[in-house]
C-alpha cells in the first residue's frame, strides 16, 4: 500500500481540513513553526499510536476532536476474513471513487491525553435503506435481513459474512452509491481494518532534535536482532552446550552435597541444587568503533546523526520484512550536522530507494541544497497565513517564487559556477567523464573535485523543474552553466529550446545535446563490454538506456521476453540501467573512446568553459 494523500482537521496549524499530496519522495519546505513536522507527527500518530495530547488541538478554535486521515493506493487484491473466506475492498465498497483506500481516524482530546474515538473508510459505498449497513452485522442478523428483502440464497453459503453481503447487495435494484463513512469498529468492519492495519507500511520516523548515539533503542534493536538471529541459527550447539554444562554442574554440586552430609545430614537436607541459565543474547553488548578505535559516541555530532540514522533505516526495514510491506521513512532535517556533500549522498541514497520501490521518503529542509537536487513535483510548500496552516504543490510561479523566497538561496563565497542538468544520473556522467579527461587533459576541469571542493554546484534540473531554475540563481553573481537532452532529432528543435533561450537571454551559458542525451556519448564498445548482446550501433538518437536495459535482461538465464514484460517493469529495468550507464559504463569510458564517438568535440567544449569559469575572478556582487 502506498500513501499518496494525508489530510488534518484541527490538529495544531491545521484548522479546517488540509489535504497534504503524497508522493514516492515528498519535500516538504517552509519556515520555522509553519506545519512541517505536524504533517510527520500526525503521521506517526496515525501509524504508530504515538501520543495525541489536548494540545495537539489547533488554538484558533474550541474542538476538541481531531481527525487525521490517509489515502493509499497499490491496495492488496484481497483480505481474507470470515473465517479465512477471501474478499475485497472494492467487493466491499470500502474505496472511494477513484478507486483510493481512505481511512480517517478520529480522537477526542477533550482531555489532557487524547483518544481515538473512531475509526472509518470514507467510501462509495451503498446508501439504499437495508443495503447501507451490512458490514456491522452478524451472520444472524444478515441472514434475517436476507430473508425480509426476499433473497435468494440457494447458491450462497450462508456460513460465510461475506457472501451473504454480496448476496444482498447483487440483488438489491439500486444500491445508491454514495460518499459515506463507513464504520471499521464492528462485526467485520473491524476484521477489514484488523487486515488492512497489517498491510499498512512501516512508518518510521526520525527527528531533528534526536538524541544520537550508538547505544540510542535505534541502534541497538538492529544489532540485538542480528544477535538474536545468529543465536537463533545455532540453537541446538548452544542447547547441547547448555545440557554439557548442566550435568556437569550437577555432578559437581551432588558430589558437594554428599561431602556436605559426611559433615552435617541435617545440613545436607536442606540443600537443593538448581542452575540457572542467563539468554544466550545477555552475553553480548555492542557499540561501534571507527578509526583508532574512537567510539561513535565520542566522534562528531554530524557522524553520530549519520550513523544512527542508517541504524535506523535497518530497523525499519527489518520491521518491514516481517511485516511483509513497504516503509515510508521521515526524515527531519536530513541536512543537520551534515556536510554538504553528505547531505547530497543522502539525498541520492533516498532517491534511489524510491526508484527502487522499496519505500516512500518523508523529508523537512531549510536548505536549497536539497530542494535543488529533486524534481519540482515533490516540493511542497507549507506556509502559514492568518493563523493557519497551508500546503501548495509547486506547480505555479507564484509558488515557485515563493519557495525560493521561503529557502532565501544567498550566494557562497566559494562557489564559482552552477552547473544545471537533467537529473541525478547525469550529474553522475559528468562527474565521472570529467575526472577520467582531467587526469589526461590540463585544460578540462575534475568537476567532481571542484564540487568537493565547494567551488561547483550542480543543479538537478528535472524534467519539471526546468521553470524553477530559469530565474532561481539569478542575482547571486555567479556564471551559470545549463546542460539539457535534445531529445529530439533534427530538423525538430531541442525539446526544452524555449529554456534554452530563456537562459541565454539571461546571460547564462545553456546548451543541448547534439545526440539524444548524455548516454548517446558511449561509446558502443564500453556498452557491449558491459552488457554482451547490446544492439545498439552508436546511432546519434537511438534509445540507449532502453537497448542496454533489454540486453541485461535478456542476458539473465531463464527470463521472460523483453516484449511481454508490463510497460511499468520495462520503466524499473530502464531506471536501473540509467544508473548503471552512468556509474561502471562512463568509468570504462577513456579520452580515446569519447573522442570516437564525439566527432566535433562538443563534450570537451562544454567542460572547457565550466573550466574557465571555475578559475576566473569572482566577480562582485
Amino acid at each position: 500500500m502506498r500513501l499518496v494523500e494525508v489530510k488534518l482537521t484541527n490538529f495544531r496549524g491545521y484548522r479546517t481540513e488540509t489535504i497534504i499530496p503524497i508522493d514516492p519522495l515528498t519535500v516538504l519546505i517552509g519556515r520555522n513553526d509553519a506545519g512541517k513536522s505536524s504533517i510527520l507527527d500526525a503521521l506517526d500518530i496515525f501509524f504508530n499510536d504515538a501520543t495525541i495530547e489536548k494540545d495537539d488541538c489547533c488554538v484558533h478554535t474550541n474542538e476538541t476532536e481531531i481527525s487525521i486521515a490517509c489515502s493509499f493506493e497499490e491496495l492488496p487484491s484481497e483480505l481474507v476474513i470470515d473465517d479465512q473466506h477471501p474478499t475485497s475492498l472494492q467487493s466491499e465498497y470500502l474505496v472511494r471513487a477513484d478507486g483510493r483506500l481512505e481511512i480517517v481516524k478520529e480522537y477526542n482530546c477533550a482531555a489532557g491525553k487524547g483518544r481515538l474515538v473512531n475509526t472509518f473508510a470514507r467510501a462509495r459505498h451503498p446508501s439504499a435503506s437495508g443495503a447501507n449497513d451490512l458490514l456491522s452485522l452478524k451472520i444472524g442478523e444478515l441472514k434475517s435481513r436476507a430473508q425480509q428483502r426476499q433473497v435468494d440464497l440457494s447458491n450462497t453459503n450462508q456460513a460465510i459474512k461475506a457472501e451473504l453481503r454480496q448476496a444482498i447487495w447483487t440483488q438489491t435494484s439500486d444500491l445508491a452509491l454514495a460518499n459515506r463513512d463507513v464504520s471499521l469498529t464492528k462485526e467485520s468492519g473491524k476484521e477489514v481494518w484488523e487486515q488492512i492495519q497489517t498491510r499498512f507500511p512501516v512508518y518510521a520516523l526520525f527527528k531533528s532534535d534526536r538524541s544520537s548515539t550508538d547505544q540510542d533503542a535505534e541502534a541497538q534493536d538492529p544489532l540485538k536482532s542480528a544477535i538474536k538471529e545468529a543465536i537463533r541459527r545455532r540453537e541446538t550447539d548452544l542447547t547441547g552446550v547448555i545440557a554439557d554444562v548442566r550435568t556437569e554442574l550437577d555432578l559437581v554440586l551432588a558430589r558437594t552435597v554428599d561431602k556436605i552430609r559426611e559433615m552435617s545430614s541435617e545440613l545436607a537436607s536442606q540443600l537443593h541444587p538448581e542452575v540457572k541459565v542467563k539468554n544466550w543474547d545477555s552475553l553480548f553488548s555492542v557499540s561501534l568503533t571507527g578509526d583508532s578505535d574512537i567510539p561513535i559516541n565520542k566522534r562528531g555530532s554530524g557522524t553520530r546523526r549519520l550513523v544512527l540514522l542508517n541504524f535506523f533505516r535497518a530497523k525499519a526495514e527489518d520491521d518491514s520484512n516481517a511485516r511483509g510491506s513497504g516503509v515510508i521513512y521521515a526524515v527531519e532535517e536530513p541536512e543537520t550536522s551534515q556536510h554538504p556533500n553528505h547531505q547530497i549522498m543522502l539525498l541520492d541514497t533516498f532517491e534511489d530507494l524510491v526508484a527502487q520501490g522499496k519505500c516512500q521518503v518523508l523529508v523537512t529542509t531549510h536548505t536549497p541544497t536539497l530542494a535543488r537536487r529533486v524534481d519540482r513535483g515533490a516540493l511542497r510548500l507549507i506556509s502559514m497565513a492568518n493563523g493557519a496552516c497551508t500546503v501548495e504543490r509547486a506547480d505555479s510561479d507564484t509558488t515557485l517564487q515563493k519557495i525560493k523566497d521561503t529557502l532565501g538561496v544567498l550566494p557562497d563565497h566559494d562557489v564559482r559556477v552552477f552547473f544545471g542538468v537533467e537529473g541525478k544520473h547525469d550529474i553522475n556522467f559528468m562527474r565521472r567523464i570529467s575526472t577520467t579527461l582531467a587526469a589526461s587533459e590540463p585544460d578540462i576541469p575534475d568537476l567532481a573535485a571542484a564540487e568537493t571542493a565547494g567551488k561547483l554546484v550542480f543543479v538537478s534540473l528535472g524534467g519539471s523543474n526546468l521553470e524553477l531554475w530559469l530565474t532561481t540563481l539569478a542575482g547571486l553573481y555567479r556564471p551559470e552553466f545549463y546542460l539539457t537532452d535534445r531529445d529530439q532529432a533534427p530538423p525538430s528543435p531541442p525539446k526544452y529550446q524555449q529554456q534554452i533561450t530563456a537562459w541565454n537571454n539571461r546571460r547564462c551559458t545553456a546548451w543541448s545535446t547534439s545526440k539524444r542525451e548524455l548516454e548517446n556519448y558511449l561509446h558502443p564498445v564500453v556498452l557491449t563490454a558491459e552488457a554482451p548482446g547490446y544492439a545498439g550501433t552508436g546511432e546519434p538518437f537511438e534509445d540507449v538506456p532502453a537497448l542496454f536495459a533489454e540486453a541485461v535482461h535478456n542476458a539473465a538465464p531463464g527470463t521472460t521476453p523483453w516484449a511481454t514484460l508490463t510497460e511499468e517493469k520495462r520503466g524499473e529495468k530502464m531506471s536501473h540501467a540509467k544508473k548503471r550507464l552512468s556509474s561502471t559504463c562512463v568509468e570504462r569510458m577513456t579520452a580515446a573512446l569519447l573522442t570516437e564517438v564525439d566527432l566535433t568535440d562538443e563534450f570537451r567544449g562544454w567542460l572547457r568553459a565550466i573550466g574557465q569559469a571555475l578559475n576566473a575572478p569572482v566577480q562582485g556582487r
